[in-house]
Order: structure tokens, then sequence, then C-alpha cells
């Protein structure tokens, strides 16, 4: 504890030793014999409450302590599938993209006897965390509190790196591309993070991928008008991007005549968007085949801010306060013509 102090006390070595061999035959020592005669001591001789108030004051300030250290924490998340096996961990040390991308090189580069046996084993002290808790972490990383310094979705079976962007939700890229990315930002020495960090983002423009489970704003777009229905806002999503990458259909073909329908839906009520994507395959025999796609913390986030500027570029109205519109307009009574 940084207010404890320490006291010293003198006794002759030949008593000193005697008295430690005593303990030790007793099965305890010197230290913790001395330690509790000393608490005896305090407990005998000052007031019961002022050793009341000393107690509360210690532990306010081992309170405001753990407080002050979990304000300072700084957290990233990691989703990492490899040969099959999918695992889930967090690292305190705040690292971000572009110690994301070199931990991604330099695992991929290293010399078989010196590979760890998983990617996780690159790092110190990684701690487990559960699907959950990673998913809050991706919603607290669009928050951009500062708590969160990074989000990433690693599959090295697939070969993909996934990392969340404050502003456009999930970014995925081809491992291989991160990777020589990592290289041209670090190989000329004398380069400050921030120049490294620039040279990485202009390595990585314009080579995003799409991928399941990581759609981004790039990715969403919407037409036709917004439709209410059942307390739900409904969004029509235009397909302008790889939906069979995305949603696992096979429509991206001249192979079939098949075609997809995306609707995201927004609940009123709870001013949130809904859970899942609502998808409608059409296939050439006109039977339509309906789906769902769970969207993320991150996926959710950005469909919501794309989903508030169309509703002010159609209704003039932002999406709260069209939805409170069109909520009380629906819990209004309708007026039967008189004759």
């Amino acid at each position: 504890m940084a207010d404890d102090i320490s006291l010293e006390l003198w006794m002759d070595r030949r008593r000193l030793a005697a008295l430690e061999r005593v303990m030790a035959e007793s099965g305890t020592d010197t230290q913790t014999v001395m330690q509790a005669r000393f608490d005896e001591l305090y407990r005998q001789y000052v007031p019961a409450q002022e050793r009341t108030d000393i107690n509360n004051a210690i532990e306010a300030e081992r309170l405001a302590a753990e407080r002050l250290a979990e304000e300072r924490r700084c957290v990233c998340a990691f989703h990492v599938t490899e040969n099959g096996q999918s695992l889930y961990f967090s690292v305190d040390n705040g690292l971000e993209l572009l110690d994301a991308a070199k931990k991604v090189r330099s695992y991929l580069t290293a010399e078989p006897a010196a590979k760890p046996s998983s990617f996780d084993k690159m790092f110190l002290h990684p701690t487990e965390i559960s699907t959950e808790r990673f998913d809050e972490l991706v919603g607290i990383r669009m928050e951009n509190t500062g708590k969160v310094t990074g989000v990433f979705d690693i599959d090295f079976d697939k070969r993909e790196f996934s990392a969340v962007n404050i502003m456009d939700g999930w970014k995925t890229f081809a491992l291989g591309e991160v990777s020589a990315a990592a290289y041209h930002a670090t190989r000329k020495h004398l380069l400050s993070v921030d120049q490294q960090y620039e040279r990485l983002l202009n390595r990585l423009s314009g080579k995003g991928i799409t991928s399941a489970g990581h759609l981004s704003s790039r990715n969403i777009s919407f037409s036709d008008e917004i439709i209410g229905d059942d307390g739900k806002l409904n969004f029509y999503m235009d397909c302008a991007f790889d939906v069979d990458a995305v949603f696992g259909t096979n429509v991206c073909t001249s192979e079939n005549d098949d075609y997809l329908n995306v609707y995201a839906n927004y609940d009123m009520e709870s001013q949130q968007v809904c859970d899942e994507l609502s998808l409608v395959l059409w296939k050439g025999d006109d039977n339509p085949e309906e789906m769902t796609y769970t969207l993320n913390a991150a996926e959710k986030e950005v469909l919501r801010r794309a989903m508030d500027d169309y509703c002010l570029k159609q209704t003039g109205m932002t999406l709260t306060n069209y939805s409170v519109q069109r909520m009380a307009e629906d819990a209004s009574p309708t007026m039967e013509p008189t004759m």
C-alpha cells in the first residue's frame, strides 16, 4: 500500500536466529507473529471510533484507486478463427489497427520453429471473453468513448481481416493485403507512428471486400418509400454489393434468374434498429424463400445512421421525429365519414 510505512526494530542476531528457529518449528515465522502483535497493539490503544474512521478512509481510497484504474483502462478485442476453431479474447494494452496489422504480419511470417501454436499466443496476457462480451465491445467501439481502441475479426481459414471503424462500421480486407500493408508501413526506419498509420491506410485504400457479419456503410443504401407497419419502419435496401458473400445466396451469377430483396426494420417504440434483416429470395419458380440475417452492434449502428440520413431526405424529419409522428398517427382513431 502506498500509505504503509515500515518500522525498524533491533535485536542481536543470535537472539533473532534462535527466535526464527523456534517460530519455524511452530509452523510460523517472526514477521507473521510480529505483525499480529502489532495489530493487537493497535486495537488495544487506538479508540474504536477512530479505528472505524481510519478503516473507512482506507476503503474509500481503495475504491477511488480502483475507479481511476478502470477509467484509464483501455482494451481491444479479437475474434479469431483458425484451423476450424473460434476464440474470442481481449487485451488490456489498447492496441489499434496498426498494432493488429503488425501482429498479423509477424504471425504469418514467423519461422516455423518460432511461430506460436495459435494467434492469441502472440499476446502477453490475453483474456478469453464470451461472444456477448465481444459484441458489447463492438458497440462501445462504435460509440468512440476511447475505452475500446480496436475490435478485430481475423479469419485465418478464410484469409480475411476485419476491423471496426467508428465511422463506417466493419471494414474487411484480404489477410495478405493487411500483411503487405503492415510491411509497407514499417519497412522504412525512423517513421513516426502517425506516418506508419498513414502509409497503412493508403496501402489498404480501395481494397475492402464484403464478408458475412461485416456490413459497412459502403454496403448500405436505400430506395423506395419508407413503409410503416406493425410498429416498425421498413427500409428497402439496395443490393449493390456482393450479397452472396454476405448472405450465402447464389444470385450474383448468370447461371440463374434468382434475385434477393433485403429489408431493414426500425422499431419505432424502442427507437432501435431491429436485430435482423428480412430477406426474400426469389427463385426461377416464383416460390420465395424467406430468410433472416442477424446484425451485430456495428452493423446496427451504421444502419441506424443510414436510416436517419435517408429519413431526413425522404420526409424532412429525423428518424426519431418521424417515428413519433407515425406512432401518433397510428394511434389516432379513424373518423368514419358522416352521411
